[in-house]
């Protein structure tokens, strides 16, 4: 009988060590894809290497002073001579967007889509370069900006929809999060929750993108998305885009 037991214990151990196995063995490391993943066609953004793919958010070569590779991430830091946006060079219209972030408990970031248009200045900080569009708000509870709304904590679109549920980003960890633009709808999702769902044709929104543009042109709905350099540290792996 003991020997019995002895012998389930061990091929329990057994499958129990498989699964483990095949598990890790599916999954990517940082800033690669699965096999399944590149079969539902999902593709990098950033290799963790390289710059290859992005520039500077005015279109002029990749801001090697505010933004740099660090231990496979991009990572956008304050700096003396200013500090600008960036952009991926591919534009997109209907997408599924994913991508892990991480923030200092006062940080603040932001991705941004559908975006209207570009400003650059000079101030007492030096030269700026920033993307006006729609922004999925990146920033730690303890940011100013994030306590001043509950339209401008972490995974809202910032000034506009707060997130519901709440979800509070972890602090010096990596969260995920996921962007969907498709069929006219907007899904926001931080750490494996969706905290905003809208429509683009909502009169909220759509007073947001015209004051976004500034102008009564046609308001854009293709368009490069942009990681924000707030003056704070944040890093950016794992950047993949799927379109459908």
């Amino acid at each position: 009988m003991e020997e019995r037991i002895r012998r389930r214990l061990a091929i329990g151990r057994a499958a129990l060590l498989c699964a483990l196995c095949i598990g890790i063995a599916g999954a990517a490391e940082p800033n690669q894809l699965t096999a399944r993943e590149r079969a539902a066609g999902w593709r990098l953004l950033f290799d963790g290497k390289t710059t290859d793919g992005w520039l500077e958010i005015t279109g002029k070569p990749f801001p090697a002073k505010c933004w740099t590779i660090e231990n496979g991430c991009l990572k956008a830091s304050p700096h003396k001579e200013g500090v600008q946006d960036i952009r991926t060079v591919a534009t997109f219209r209907e997408f599924e967007l994913e991508f892990d972030w991480m923030l200092k408990a006062d940080g603040n970031s932001g991705v941004k889509y559908l975006v209207q248009k570009v400003d650059e200045w000079v101030n007492q900080y030096g030269r700026q370069a920033r993307a006006r569009g729609l922004e999925y708000q990146l920033a730690g509870d303890q940011d100013p900006d994030a306590a001043s709304s509950p339209s401008r904590v972490a995974g809202s679109l910032y000034s506009v929809i707060a997130p519901v549920p709440k979800v509070a980003p972890k602090i010096g960890e990596f969260n995920h999060s996921r962007l969907v633009v498709r069929g006219g709808v907007v899904e926001h999702w931080l750490n494996g929750t969706r905290v905003v769902r809208y429509e683009i044709a909502a009169p909220e929104v759509q007073k947001h993108l015209r004051e976004l543009r500034k102008d009564d042109g046609e308001i854009l709905l293709e368009g490069p998305l942009s990681l924000q350099n707030h003056s704070s540290e944040t890093w950016f792996r794992n950047i993949k885009v799927r379109v459908k």
